[in-house]
């Protein structure tokens, strides 16, 4: 699925299993564990696969249910 050159610099875009990822959504947050990244080896930049990113609209539109949800703290800084 990966293994293609970065559209942002040279380097490879390589698969990395990432514990917990983070995606914001117009109706919030949402966050997959254990979730298969193209992250290039050069500049860091992150590529999602289609599936993945489906996931996400389909949590974030109640298609899909969460095992979980998650309290985030919040606070202002100064």
């Amino acid at each position: 699925m990966y293994g293609y050159k970065c559209e942002y610099c040279d380097g490879i875009v390589k698969e990395r299993l990432v514990k917990k990822e983070v995606f914001k959504h117009k109706t919030g947050f949402i966050m997959l564990e254990n979730v298969p990244v193209g992250i290039c080896d050069r500049c860091g930049y992150r590529y999602y696969h289609s599936t993945i990113l489906r996931w996400v609209e389909e949590l974030a539109n109640g298609k899909r249910t969460p095992e979980r949800i998650e309290a985030i703290p919040v606070a202002h800084l100064g």
